[in-house]
């Protein structure tokens, strides 16, 4: 079984809106509408639980239900301290209705432009490895430096490449990776696949989606919604 882990508990502070970004509407839906209909529809997903504050579960429940998207829906999760601890909070929840065998599927509520091809993909790669992490290879020159003033080292950018979500692990292996770094390292993670790149376990790598951006700034922000203006216009 294929269940989807829905990051929505972030409160977008750089974007200086009222609200979670991830709640702000766009073209009369929010946010996170976008990518979590593209995980409802998608065959490959038999089902999804969301992480998000108990102020805003209501709502997206109410959302899923007028949407008729609640299906697949198995229940909210508590934001944890970090990222990585909210992730932690849902993999429990999960593990209480799935098998350690089954894939779990990490994308950002944040991301709305996740594409029907990028979860069959991510979900592909998965078979035979314990996880799978989308990644963009580095355009520009990339160099090291420890104190953000002066160059200590010029990277190889054929061997550096940028990690996006959504990635996909085995629920079991990488429940176990995570529980490892309980109590303080897990609050250095960044990035979900790091827990299973410290345990050693077996990640592949597939190619990335640029569209698939993560709306951090107003700039990002605006650029979303030109893309669902202009889709709407072709449509």
């Amino acid at each position: 079984m294929n269940i989807a882990l829905l990051l929505s508990g972030g409160t977008g502070t750089r974007l200086d809106s009222d609200i979670p970004k991830q709640y702000i509407e766009v073209c009369n839906r929010p946010i996170i509408s976008y990518s979590l209909e593209r995980l409802a529809l998608h065959s490959l997903i038999a089902a999804i639980q969301i992480v998000a504050d108990q102020d805003w579960q209501e709502q997206i429940a109410d959302w899923l239900i007028a949407a008729e998207l609640n299906p697949k829906f198995k229940g909210f999760s508590s934001p944890g301290e970090n990222r990585q601890l909210s992730i932690l909070n849902g993999l429990e929840d999960i593990k209480r209705y799935a098998e350690d065998s089954d894939c779990i599927f990490i994308h950002d509520a944040a991301r709305p432009l996740l594409s029907e091809k990028q979860i069959t993909d991510c979900l592909n790669a998965a078979e035979g490895h314990d996880g799978v992490i989308p990644v963009l290879p580095m355009k520009d020159t990339v160099y090291a430096s420890q104190d953000g003033r002066s160059i200590q080292a010029l990277l190889n950018r054929n061997e550096i490449y940028a990690g996006q979500a959504p990635e996909v692990f085995c629920l079991g292996s990488y429940y176990e990776a995570n529980i490892s770094l309980l109590p303080d390292q897990i609050l250095k993670i960044n990035g979900s696949t790091e827990p299973a790149v410290l345990a050693g376990l077996d990640i592949t790598m597939i190619p990335g989606d640029e569209k698939n951006f993560k709306i951090t700034t107003k700039e990002d922000l605006a650029r979303f919604i030109r893309i669902v203006k202009e889709s709407q216009i072709k449509n």
